[in-house]
Protein backbone atom coordinates (compact mmCIF):
# COMPACT_ATOMS: atom_id res chain seq x y z
CA UNK A 1 0.00 0.00 0.00
CA UNK A 2 1.31 3.76 -0.83
CA UNK A 3 0.79 5.85 2.09
CA UNK A 4 1.38 9.67 2.48
CA UNK A 5 4.18 10.49 2.88
CA UNK A 6 6.37 8.26 0.74
CA UNK A 7 9.11 7.32 -1.23
CA UNK A 8 8.83 5.12 -4.36
CA UNK A 9 11.60 4.41 -6.31
CA UNK A 10 12.04 1.18 -8.63
CA UNK A 11 14.56 -2.06 -8.12
CA UNK A 12 17.33 0.60 -9.82
CA UNK A 13 16.87 3.24 -7.64
CA UNK A 14 14.75 5.78 -9.97
CA UNK A 15 12.82 7.87 -7.96
CA UNK A 16 9.01 6.74 -9.45
CA UNK A 17 7.42 9.67 -7.15
CA UNK A 18 7.11 12.81 -7.12
CA UNK A 19 8.11 13.34 -3.30
CA UNK A 20 12.15 12.33 -3.85
CA UNK A 21 12.69 14.99 -6.81
CA UNK A 22 11.20 17.07 -4.35
CA UNK A 23 13.61 16.51 -1.37
CA UNK A 24 16.40 16.03 -3.96
CA UNK A 25 15.45 19.72 -5.04
CA UNK A 26 15.78 20.85 -1.49
CA UNK A 27 19.36 19.88 -0.76
CA UNK A 28 20.06 21.59 -4.36
CA UNK A 29 18.30 24.80 -3.01
CA UNK A 30 19.96 24.49 0.60
CA UNK A 31 23.02 24.08 -0.91
CA UNK A 32 23.24 26.89 -3.04
CA UNK A 33 21.79 29.42 -0.98
CA UNK A 34 23.96 28.63 2.00
CA UNK A 35 27.16 29.40 -0.51
CA UNK A 36 25.75 32.59 -1.07
CA UNK A 37 24.73 33.45 2.86
CA UNK A 38 28.57 32.78 3.60
CA UNK A 39 29.15 35.25 1.00
CA UNK A 40 27.21 37.99 2.85
CA UNK A 41 28.56 37.24 6.51
CA UNK A 42 25.88 35.06 7.64
CA UNK A 43 27.78 31.86 8.57
CA UNK A 44 25.42 30.67 11.03
CA UNK A 45 22.86 29.65 8.99
CA UNK A 46 23.35 25.58 8.28
CA UNK A 47 20.47 24.59 5.71
CA UNK A 48 17.60 26.71 3.87
CA UNK A 49 14.44 25.23 2.84
CA UNK A 50 11.38 26.25 0.86
CA UNK A 51 8.31 27.35 2.40
CA UNK A 52 4.90 26.85 0.81
CA UNK A 53 1.05 28.02 1.92
CA UNK A 54 -1.03 25.98 -1.11
CA UNK A 55 -4.49 27.81 -1.32
CA UNK A 56 -6.68 24.85 -2.35
CA UNK A 57 -10.12 26.01 -4.64
CA UNK A 58 -12.50 23.18 -5.12
CA UNK A 59 -16.79 22.67 -5.80
CA UNK A 60 -19.02 21.24 -3.28
CA UNK A 61 -22.08 20.09 -5.43
CA UNK A 62 -24.99 17.89 -4.46
CA UNK A 63 -23.70 14.15 -4.99
CA UNK A 64 -27.42 13.57 -5.97
CA UNK A 65 -26.81 15.77 -9.15
CA UNK A 66 -22.80 14.45 -9.62
CA UNK A 67 -23.91 10.76 -10.03
CA UNK A 68 -26.51 11.77 -12.60
CA UNK A 69 -23.94 12.75 -14.90
CA UNK A 70 -21.99 10.07 -16.11
CA UNK A 71 -19.13 12.85 -17.50
CA UNK A 72 -18.64 14.70 -13.85
CA UNK A 73 -18.39 10.74 -12.82
CA UNK A 74 -16.02 9.74 -15.40
CA UNK A 75 -14.03 12.97 -16.04
CA UNK A 76 -14.38 15.21 -13.46
CA UNK A 77 -15.98 17.53 -15.56
CA UNK A 78 -19.50 18.88 -17.15
CA UNK A 79 -18.30 17.78 -21.00
CA UNK A 80 -21.90 19.43 -21.87
CA UNK A 81 -24.18 22.08 -20.25
CA UNK A 82 -25.27 25.41 -21.35
CA UNK A 83 -24.59 28.34 -19.16
CA UNK A 84 -27.69 29.25 -17.31
CA UNK A 85 -28.97 33.08 -17.11
CA UNK A 86 -27.33 33.34 -13.97
CA UNK A 87 -23.36 32.74 -13.13
CA UNK A 88 -21.32 34.90 -11.46
CA UNK A 89 -21.78 38.04 -12.85
CA UNK A 90 -23.24 39.32 -9.79
CA UNK A 91 -20.26 38.14 -7.84
CA UNK A 92 -22.93 37.53 -4.86
CA UNK A 93 -21.58 33.93 -3.98
CA UNK A 94 -17.91 35.36 -3.67
CA UNK A 95 -18.91 38.27 -1.05
CA UNK A 96 -21.96 36.13 0.63
CA UNK A 97 -21.83 33.88 3.78
CA UNK A 98 -21.26 30.43 3.34
CA UNK A 99 -24.09 28.31 3.10
CA UNK A 100 -24.87 26.43 6.45
CA UNK A 101 -24.91 22.69 5.04
CA UNK A 102 -21.66 23.59 3.16
CA UNK A 103 -19.92 25.44 6.56
CA UNK A 104 -20.97 21.58 8.05
CA UNK A 105 -18.79 20.00 5.82
CA UNK A 106 -16.17 22.36 5.33
CA UNK A 107 -15.44 22.40 9.66
CA UNK A 108 -15.34 18.71 9.46
CA UNK A 109 -12.69 18.60 7.05
CA UNK A 110 -10.92 20.89 9.10
CA UNK A 111 -11.31 18.60 12.16
CA UNK A 112 -10.30 16.27 10.61
CA UNK A 113 -7.06 17.85 9.15
CA UNK A 114 -6.22 19.16 12.77
CA UNK A 115 -6.43 15.85 14.23
CA UNK A 116 -3.49 14.87 11.19
CA UNK A 117 -1.56 17.42 12.16
CA UNK A 118 -2.53 19.79 8.69
CA UNK A 119 -3.88 22.97 10.68
CA UNK A 120 -6.17 25.08 8.64
CA UNK A 121 -6.14 29.23 8.84
CA UNK A 122 -8.74 30.39 5.67
CA UNK A 123 -11.78 29.58 4.43
CA UNK A 124 -14.46 31.47 2.13
CA UNK A 125 -16.73 30.73 -0.88
CA UNK A 126 -14.95 31.41 -4.06
CA UNK A 127 -15.72 33.72 -7.27
CA UNK A 128 -17.94 31.31 -9.12
CA UNK A 129 -21.53 29.31 -7.39
CA UNK A 130 -20.25 26.30 -5.40
CA UNK A 131 -16.99 27.35 -5.49
CA UNK A 132 -14.62 27.17 -2.04
CA UNK A 133 -11.36 27.57 -0.61
CA UNK A 134 -9.16 26.44 2.01
CA UNK A 135 -5.55 27.01 2.87
CA UNK A 136 -3.37 25.74 5.93
CA UNK A 137 -0.64 27.94 8.07
CA UNK A 138 2.44 27.87 5.71
CA UNK A 139 5.36 25.12 6.55
CA UNK A 140 7.91 23.32 4.89
CA UNK A 141 7.16 22.59 1.39
CA UNK A 142 8.43 19.09 1.69
CA UNK A 143 5.46 18.70 4.42
CA UNK A 144 3.04 20.99 2.66
CA UNK A 145 2.78 18.81 -0.39
CA UNK A 146 2.07 16.07 2.25
CA UNK A 147 -0.57 18.05 4.07
CA UNK A 148 -2.36 19.42 0.82
CA UNK A 149 -2.45 15.40 -0.66
CA UNK A 150 -4.31 14.82 2.73
CA UNK A 151 -6.06 17.96 2.58
CA UNK A 152 -8.14 16.77 -1.05
CA UNK A 153 -8.56 12.98 -0.07
CA UNK A 154 -10.15 14.53 3.25
CA UNK A 155 -12.32 16.95 1.69
CA UNK A 156 -13.52 13.76 -0.53
CA UNK A 157 -14.52 12.07 1.86
CA UNK A 158 -16.32 14.60 4.20
CA UNK A 159 -18.21 15.73 1.46
CA UNK A 160 -19.89 12.04 0.90
CA UNK A 161 -20.15 11.97 4.30
CA UNK A 162 -22.83 15.06 3.70
CA UNK A 163 -23.84 14.14 0.69
CA UNK A 164 -21.83 16.29 -1.53
CA UNK A 165 -19.06 15.50 -4.28
CA UNK A 166 -15.76 17.59 -3.78
CA UNK A 167 -14.79 18.46 -7.53
CA UNK A 168 -11.05 19.19 -7.80
CA UNK A 169 -10.91 19.59 -11.29
CA UNK A 170 -9.42 22.87 -12.69
CA UNK A 171 -12.83 23.86 -14.85
CA UNK A 172 -15.55 21.42 -13.74
CA UNK A 173 -18.32 23.78 -15.32
CA UNK A 174 -17.71 25.87 -18.35
CA UNK A 175 -18.38 29.50 -17.98
CA UNK A 176 -18.24 30.34 -14.36
CA UNK A 177 -14.70 30.25 -12.85
CA UNK A 178 -12.44 27.43 -12.51
CA UNK A 179 -10.04 26.28 -9.57
CA UNK A 180 -6.48 26.81 -9.00
CA UNK A 181 -4.00 25.89 -6.21
CA UNK A 182 -1.87 28.93 -5.74
CA UNK A 183 1.50 28.06 -4.17
CA UNK A 184 2.49 31.02 -1.96
CA UNK A 185 6.40 29.85 -1.95
CA UNK A 186 9.23 31.43 -0.32
CA UNK A 187 12.77 30.28 1.36
CA UNK A 188 13.33 30.35 5.10
CA UNK A 189 16.59 29.90 6.94
CA UNK A 190 17.06 27.03 9.75
CA UNK A 191 17.29 29.92 11.64
CA UNK A 192 13.23 30.75 11.13
CA UNK A 193 14.52 33.81 8.79
CA UNK A 194 12.29 34.49 5.73
CA UNK A 195 14.78 35.22 2.98
CA UNK A 196 12.30 37.04 1.32
CA UNK A 197 11.39 39.09 3.35
CA UNK A 198 11.95 42.72 2.35
CA UNK A 199 11.76 44.73 5.90
CA UNK A 200 11.28 47.93 6.57
CA UNK A 201 13.30 49.44 3.97
CA UNK A 202 13.68 46.67 0.75
CA UNK A 203 16.45 49.31 -0.71
CA UNK A 204 18.97 48.41 2.09
CA UNK A 205 17.97 45.20 1.85
CA UNK A 206 20.57 43.41 0.48
CA UNK A 207 20.31 39.92 1.13
CA UNK A 208 16.78 39.99 0.20
CA UNK A 209 17.77 42.19 -3.21
CA UNK A 210 20.15 39.23 -3.49
CA UNK A 211 17.65 36.45 -3.31
CA UNK A 212 14.93 38.45 -5.29
CA UNK A 213 17.49 38.96 -7.79
CA UNK A 214 18.02 34.68 -7.91
CA UNK A 215 14.23 34.45 -8.17
CA UNK A 216 13.93 36.69 -11.35
CA UNK A 217 16.86 34.72 -12.74
CA UNK A 218 15.50 31.58 -12.25
CA UNK A 219 11.69 32.41 -13.67
CA UNK A 220 13.35 34.36 -16.92
CA UNK A 221 15.75 31.40 -17.37
CA UNK A 222 13.65 28.16 -16.63
CA UNK A 223 10.09 30.11 -17.83
CA UNK A 224 9.87 26.98 -20.44
CA UNK A 225 10.12 24.55 -17.58
CA UNK A 226 7.69 26.59 -14.77
CA UNK A 227 5.22 26.55 -17.33
CA UNK A 228 5.38 22.53 -18.04
CA UNK A 229 5.33 21.76 -14.07
CA UNK A 230 1.66 23.13 -14.21
CA UNK A 231 1.38 21.29 -17.43
CA UNK A 232 -2.02 19.20 -17.51
CA UNK A 233 -5.35 18.91 -19.65
CA UNK A 234 -7.55 19.66 -17.33
CA UNK A 235 -5.30 23.07 -16.37
CA UNK A 236 -5.61 24.08 -20.33
CA UNK A 237 -8.76 25.08 -19.71
CA UNK A 238 -8.16 27.18 -16.45
CA UNK A 239 -4.65 29.05 -18.07
CA UNK A 240 -5.86 32.51 -19.32
CA UNK A 241 -9.54 32.74 -18.71
CA UNK A 242 -10.61 34.96 -16.24
CA UNK A 243 -9.57 33.20 -12.55
CA UNK A 244 -6.37 32.25 -14.08
CA UNK A 245 -2.94 33.92 -16.06
CA UNK A 246 -2.14 33.43 -19.38
CA UNK A 247 0.51 30.54 -20.57
CA UNK A 248 2.68 33.50 -20.41
CA UNK A 249 5.37 33.01 -17.25
CA UNK A 250 6.27 36.70 -16.18
CA UNK A 251 6.71 38.11 -12.51
CA UNK A 252 5.20 41.21 -11.24
CA UNK A 253 7.32 42.80 -8.48
CA UNK A 254 4.71 45.97 -7.67
CA UNK A 255 5.82 49.76 -7.66
CA UNK A 256 8.07 49.56 -5.02
CA UNK A 257 10.62 46.37 -6.07
CA UNK A 258 10.14 47.74 -9.36
CA UNK A 259 11.99 50.75 -8.49
CA UNK A 260 14.35 48.80 -6.80
CA UNK A 261 15.48 46.87 -9.36
CA UNK A 262 15.63 50.03 -11.83
CA UNK A 263 17.48 51.63 -9.60
CA UNK A 264 20.22 49.14 -9.72
CA UNK A 265 20.24 48.18 -13.34
CA UNK A 266 20.55 52.30 -13.88
CA UNK A 267 23.60 53.52 -11.14
CA UNK A 268 24.24 50.02 -9.44
CA UNK A 269 22.71 52.04 -6.65
CA UNK A 270 21.90 49.83 -3.43
CA UNK A 271 19.57 51.61 -0.18
CA UNK A 272 18.74 54.96 -2.57
CA UNK A 273 15.19 54.41 -1.55
CA UNK A 274 12.22 56.75 -3.72
CA UNK A 275 9.07 55.73 -2.26
CA UNK A 276 8.20 56.40 1.32
CA UNK A 277 5.79 54.65 2.86
CA UNK A 278 2.08 55.78 1.85
CA UNK A 279 -0.81 55.84 3.72
CA UNK A 280 -4.99 55.66 2.58
CA UNK A 281 -7.10 58.75 4.52
CA UNK A 282 -10.40 57.20 4.57
CA UNK A 283 -11.61 60.41 5.68
CA UNK A 284 -13.58 59.35 8.85
CA UNK A 285 -11.70 61.04 11.85
CA UNK A 286 -12.75 58.06 14.05
CA UNK A 287 -10.45 55.66 12.01
CA UNK A 288 -6.53 55.71 11.89
CA UNK A 289 -4.87 56.10 8.50
CA UNK A 290 -3.49 53.39 7.23
CA UNK A 291 -0.30 51.99 5.64
CA UNK A 292 -1.00 51.50 1.52
CA UNK A 293 0.00 48.06 0.84
CA UNK A 294 3.18 48.03 -1.46
CA UNK A 295 3.01 44.60 -2.98
CA UNK A 296 0.48 42.50 -5.01
CA UNK A 297 -2.61 44.26 -6.38
CA UNK A 298 -2.07 42.44 -9.69
CA UNK A 299 -4.51 39.53 -9.94
CA UNK A 300 -3.56 38.37 -13.66
CA UNK A 301 0.09 37.48 -13.02
CA UNK A 302 1.45 33.85 -12.80
CA UNK A 303 3.98 34.49 -10.35
CA UNK A 304 3.29 37.27 -8.16
CA UNK A 305 5.42 38.89 -4.84
CA UNK A 306 3.28 39.04 -2.36
CA UNK A 307 5.10 40.69 0.47
CA UNK A 308 7.25 38.37 1.94
CA UNK A 309 6.69 35.48 -0.33
CA UNK A 310 5.91 34.49 -4.89
CA UNK A 311 2.65 33.41 -5.58
CA UNK A 312 2.92 30.92 -8.29
CA UNK A 313 -0.97 31.40 -9.05
CA UNK A 314 -1.23 29.41 -12.34
CA UNK A 315 -0.72 25.71 -10.49
CA UNK A 316 -3.87 23.86 -10.97
CA UNK A 317 -6.16 22.74 -8.23
CA UNK A 318 -6.11 18.52 -8.56
CA UNK A 319 -2.12 18.66 -8.91
CA UNK A 320 0.38 17.80 -6.25
CA UNK A 321 2.33 21.01 -5.35
CA UNK A 322 5.56 18.90 -5.38
CA UNK A 323 6.05 19.17 -9.32
CA UNK A 324 6.29 23.32 -9.73
CA UNK A 325 7.72 23.23 -6.21
CA UNK A 326 10.34 20.56 -7.49
CA UNK A 327 11.16 22.63 -10.12
CA UNK A 328 10.63 26.08 -8.59
CA UNK A 329 13.59 25.06 -6.05
CA UNK A 330 15.76 23.48 -9.04
CA UNK A 331 15.36 27.17 -10.95
CA UNK A 332 16.43 29.08 -8.03
CA UNK A 333 19.33 26.83 -6.77
CA UNK A 334 20.61 26.74 -10.14
CA UNK A 335 20.41 30.82 -10.47
CA UNK A 336 22.07 31.14 -7.14
CA UNK A 337 24.81 28.07 -8.46
CA UNK A 338 25.32 30.80 -11.31
CA UNK A 339 25.47 34.24 -9.25
CA UNK A 340 28.05 32.46 -6.17
CA UNK A 341 30.27 31.13 -9.21
CA UNK A 342 30.14 34.99 -11.07
CA UNK A 343 30.87 36.47 -7.33
CA UNK A 344 33.87 34.02 -6.57
CA UNK A 345 35.26 34.59 -9.77
CA UNK A 346 35.30 38.55 -9.51
CA UNK A 347 36.54 38.35 -5.85
CA UNK A 348 39.16 36.07 -7.25
CA UNK A 349 40.36 39.34 -9.49
CA UNK A 350 40.74 41.45 -6.25
CA UNK A 351 36.92 42.63 -6.71
CA UNK A 352 35.82 43.85 -2.88
CA UNK A 353 32.34 42.16 -2.14
CA UNK A 354 30.47 44.98 -2.28
CA UNK A 355 31.94 45.82 -5.57
CA UNK A 356 31.69 42.10 -7.35
CA UNK A 357 28.09 41.87 -5.75
CA UNK A 358 26.83 45.50 -7.45
CA UNK A 359 28.27 43.82 -10.84
CA UNK A 360 26.52 40.70 -10.18
CA UNK A 361 23.27 42.18 -9.42
CA UNK A 362 23.17 44.92 -12.01
CA UNK A 363 24.69 41.82 -15.11
CA UNK A 364 21.54 39.96 -13.93
CA UNK A 365 19.02 42.02 -13.40
CA UNK A 366 19.85 43.67 -16.97
CA UNK A 367 19.99 40.49 -18.45
CA UNK A 368 16.55 38.76 -17.11
CA UNK A 369 14.49 42.04 -16.15
CA UNK A 370 12.91 41.28 -19.59
CA UNK A 371 10.91 38.67 -17.18
CA UNK A 372 9.26 41.25 -14.76
CA UNK A 373 5.53 42.52 -15.91
CA UNK A 374 3.29 44.65 -13.59
CA UNK A 375 0.56 45.29 -16.11
CA UNK A 376 -2.46 43.51 -17.28
CA UNK A 377 -1.27 39.69 -18.47
CA UNK A 378 -4.86 39.49 -20.37
CA UNK A 379 -4.09 42.26 -22.45
CA UNK A 380 -3.88 40.81 -26.11
CA UNK A 381 -0.64 43.68 -26.61
CA UNK A 382 1.15 42.39 -23.72
CA UNK A 383 0.81 38.56 -25.27
CA UNK A 384 2.36 39.38 -28.65
CA UNK A 385 4.60 42.05 -26.78
CA UNK A 386 6.03 38.94 -24.50
CA UNK A 387 6.35 36.66 -27.59
CA UNK A 388 7.62 39.18 -30.62
CA UNK A 389 9.81 42.10 -28.22
CA UNK A 390 11.01 40.28 -25.07
CA UNK A 391 11.37 37.07 -26.62
CA UNK A 392 9.40 35.02 -23.63
CA UNK A 393 7.92 31.79 -24.18
CA UNK A 394 4.42 31.07 -24.92
CA UNK A 395 3.22 27.49 -24.78
CA UNK A 396 -0.78 27.75 -24.94
CA UNK A 397 -1.37 24.04 -24.31
CA UNK A 398 -0.06 21.03 -22.42
CA UNK A 399 1.38 19.02 -25.88
CA UNK A 400 3.56 22.36 -26.45
CA UNK A 401 4.34 22.93 -22.61
CA UNK A 402 6.09 19.35 -22.26
CA UNK A 403 8.53 20.01 -24.82
CA UNK A 404 10.57 21.78 -22.17
CA UNK A 405 10.59 18.10 -20.19
CA UNK A 406 12.60 16.75 -22.96
CA UNK A 407 15.09 19.36 -23.82
CA UNK A 408 18.58 18.29 -23.21
CA UNK A 409 19.11 21.90 -21.64
CA UNK A 410 16.77 20.73 -19.03
CA UNK A 411 17.84 17.03 -18.71
CA UNK A 412 21.12 18.93 -17.74
CA UNK A 413 19.57 21.50 -15.21
CA UNK A 414 18.27 18.79 -13.48
CA UNK A 415 21.17 16.35 -13.54
CA UNK A 416 23.66 19.41 -12.52
CA UNK A 417 21.57 19.88 -9.44
CA UNK A 418 21.55 16.01 -8.72
CA UNK A 419 17.69 16.52 -8.59
CA UNK A 420 16.96 13.95 -11.69
CA UNK A 421 18.40 11.68 -13.73
CA UNK A 422 18.34 11.41 -17.65
CA UNK A 423 16.09 7.84 -16.97
CA UNK A 424 13.69 9.66 -14.63
CA UNK A 425 13.59 12.81 -16.72
CA UNK A 426 12.67 11.17 -19.78
CA UNK A 427 10.15 8.53 -18.11
CA UNK A 428 8.26 11.53 -16.56
CA UNK A 429 7.62 13.04 -19.75
CA UNK A 430 6.73 9.84 -21.38
CA UNK A 431 3.86 9.43 -18.64
CA UNK A 432 3.38 13.28 -18.81
CA UNK A 433 2.18 13.22 -22.83
CA UNK A 434 0.66 9.31 -22.30
CA UNK A 435 -1.47 10.83 -19.25
CA UNK A 436 -2.51 13.42 -21.78
CA UNK A 437 -3.57 11.53 -24.38
CA UNK A 438 -5.63 8.97 -22.11
CA UNK A 439 -7.26 11.59 -20.58
CA UNK A 440 -8.71 13.48 -23.77
CA UNK A 441 -9.74 10.21 -25.68
CA UNK A 442 -11.78 9.17 -22.37
CA UNK A 443 -13.64 12.69 -22.51
CA UNK A 444 -14.20 12.48 -26.52
CA UNK A 445 -15.57 8.87 -26.04
CA UNK A 446 -17.41 9.70 -23.23
CA UNK A 447 -18.74 12.75 -25.12
CA UNK A 448 -19.99 10.54 -27.89
CA UNK A 449 -22.12 8.30 -25.21
CA UNK A 450 -24.07 10.91 -23.61
CA UNK A 451 -24.87 12.61 -27.21
CA UNK A 452 -26.27 9.22 -28.37
CA UNK A 453 -27.61 8.00 -25.21
CA UNK A 454 -28.79 10.76 -24.09
CA UNK A 455 -29.13 14.26 -25.81
CA UNK A 456 -30.14 12.84 -28.81
CA UNK A 457 -33.22 10.63 -27.82
CA UNK A 458 -33.98 14.22 -26.02
CA UNK A 459 -33.97 15.66 -28.84
CA UNK A 460 -35.76 13.59 -31.40
CA UNK A 461 -38.28 13.53 -28.84
CA UNK A 462 -38.74 17.18 -28.39
CA UNK A 463 -38.46 17.33 -32.18
CA UNK A 464 -41.49 14.74 -32.21
CA UNK A 465 -43.59 16.77 -29.99
CA UNK A 466 -42.74 20.24 -31.74
CA UNK A 467 -43.95 18.33 -35.27
CA UNK A 468 -47.36 17.29 -34.08
CA UNK A 469 -47.61 20.62 -32.60
CA UNK A 470 -47.04 22.38 -35.94
CA UNK A 471 -49.15 19.89 -37.85
CA UNK A 472 -52.06 19.99 -35.44
CA UNK A 473 -52.38 23.54 -35.90
CA UNK A 474 -51.93 24.30 -39.42
CA UNK A 475 -54.89 21.38 -39.37
CA UNK A 476 -57.18 22.95 -36.58
CA UNK A 477 -56.39 27.02 -37.57
CA UNK A 478 -56.05 26.89 -41.71
CA UNK A 479 -55.87 30.55 -41.17
CA UNK A 480 -53.15 30.67 -39.07
CA UNK A 481 -49.86 31.92 -39.65
CA UNK A 482 -47.73 29.33 -38.17
CA UNK A 483 -44.05 30.29 -40.02
CA UNK A 484 -42.38 30.93 -37.01
CA UNK A 485 -43.29 27.54 -35.46
CA UNK A 486 -42.10 26.20 -38.29
CA UNK A 487 -38.82 28.51 -38.08
CA UNK A 488 -38.69 26.50 -34.21
CA UNK A 489 -38.71 23.18 -35.57
CA UNK A 490 -36.39 23.62 -38.42
CA UNK A 491 -33.81 24.99 -36.10
CA UNK A 492 -34.61 22.38 -33.68
CA UNK A 493 -33.67 20.13 -36.75
CA UNK A 494 -31.31 21.27 -38.12
CA UNK A 495 -29.25 21.55 -34.74
CA UNK A 496 -30.00 17.93 -34.46
CA UNK A 497 -28.75 17.11 -37.99
CA UNK A 498 -25.55 19.09 -37.06
CA UNK A 499 -24.77 17.40 -33.84
CA UNK A 500 -25.43 13.66 -35.31
CA UNK A 501 -22.95 14.91 -38.30
CA UNK A 502 -20.37 16.50 -35.94
CA UNK A 503 -20.77 13.29 -33.24
CA UNK A 504 -19.57 11.06 -36.14
CA UNK A 505 -16.87 13.34 -37.05
CA UNK A 506 -15.29 13.08 -33.48
CA UNK A 507 -15.50 9.26 -33.77
CA UNK A 508 -13.76 9.82 -36.81
CA UNK A 509 -11.17 11.94 -35.19
CA UNK A 510 -11.01 9.53 -32.12
CA UNK A 511 -9.73 6.51 -34.30
CA UNK A 512 -7.50 8.94 -36.17
CA UNK A 513 -5.17 9.64 -33.35
CA UNK A 514 -5.37 5.73 -31.83
CA UNK A 515 -3.94 5.19 -34.82
CA UNK A 516 -1.12 7.95 -34.63
CA UNK A 517 -0.06 5.85 -31.00
CA UNK A 518 2.88 3.33 -32.68
CA UNK A 519 4.41 7.08 -33.63
CA UNK A 520 4.88 8.08 -30.37
CA UNK A 521 3.15 10.22 -27.61
CA UNK A 522 3.98 13.60 -29.31
CA UNK A 523 2.29 12.58 -32.13
CA UNK A 524 -0.15 11.95 -31.01
CA UNK A 525 -0.99 14.05 -27.97
CA UNK A 526 -0.36 16.71 -30.64
CA UNK A 527 -3.43 15.48 -33.39
CA UNK A 528 -5.17 15.01 -29.60
CA UNK A 529 -4.86 18.69 -29.33
CA UNK A 530 -5.34 20.37 -32.84
CA UNK A 531 -8.37 17.90 -33.88
CA UNK A 532 -10.03 15.83 -31.45
CA UNK A 533 -10.32 18.80 -28.86
CA UNK A 534 -11.75 21.11 -31.72
CA UNK A 535 -14.34 18.49 -32.78
CA UNK A 536 -15.47 18.30 -29.34
CA UNK A 537 -16.30 21.80 -28.63
CA UNK A 538 -18.34 21.54 -32.22
CA UNK A 539 -20.45 18.86 -30.37
CA UNK A 540 -20.62 21.19 -27.06
CA UNK A 541 -22.00 23.57 -29.27
CA UNK A 542 -24.67 22.07 -30.88
CA UNK A 543 -25.74 19.78 -27.68
CA UNK A 544 -25.91 23.51 -25.78
CA UNK A 545 -27.98 24.78 -28.23
CA UNK A 546 -30.40 22.19 -27.98
CA UNK A 547 -30.58 21.85 -23.75
CA UNK A 548 -31.73 25.48 -24.49
CA UNK A 549 -34.82 24.85 -26.43
CA UNK A 550 -35.51 21.30 -25.54
CA UNK A 551 -38.44 20.60 -22.91
CA UNK A 552 -37.33 20.87 -19.64
CA UNK A 553 -39.25 17.38 -18.89
CA UNK A 554 -37.39 15.36 -21.57
CA UNK A 555 -33.62 16.66 -21.05
CA UNK A 556 -31.99 13.68 -19.05
CA UNK A 557 -28.88 15.53 -17.92
CA UNK A 558 -28.90 17.87 -14.44
CA UNK A 559 -28.39 21.66 -15.79
CA UNK A 560 -25.78 24.23 -14.64
CA UNK A 561 -28.94 26.55 -13.14
CA UNK A 562 -29.57 23.18 -10.58
CA UNK A 563 -25.93 21.69 -10.05
CA UNK A 564 -24.46 25.46 -9.07
CA UNK A 565 -27.55 26.68 -7.03
CA UNK A 566 -29.19 23.69 -5.19
CA UNK A 567 -28.15 23.00 -2.01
Amino acid sequence: TLCIPTAFCSWTGEALDKKTPLLRSDEALSREAVRMLRHLGEGECQSVFSTLGAEQEFFLVDRGFYLARPDLCATGRSLLGARPPKGQQLEDHYFGAIHPRIMACIQEAEKELWRLGVPQTTRHNEVSPAQYEMAPIYEKAAIGCDHNLLQMEILRECARRHGFECLLHEKPFAGVNGSGKHNNWSMSTDKGENLLDPGRNPHTNLRFIVFLTAVVKAVDAHADLLRAAIATPSNDHRLGANEAPPAIISIFLGTQLQEVVEDLMVDDALGKGRRKTQYLELGVSTLPALPRDQTDRNRTSPFAFTGNKFEFRAVGSAQTCARPVTTLNTAVADALRDMNNQLEELMSQDFGLELALRKVLKDTLKQHGRVIFNGNNYDEEWHIEAEKVRGLPNNRATPEALVATNTEKNIELWERLGVMNRTETEARHHVYLENYCKHINIEANMLQLMVNSYVLPAAMKHQEQVANSVMATKKALKDVDVLAQEGALRDVASNISDLILSAKKLCKEVEEADKLAPQGPEVEAKYYREAVIPAMDEVRRHSDYLELVVDDDLWPLPKYSEILFLR
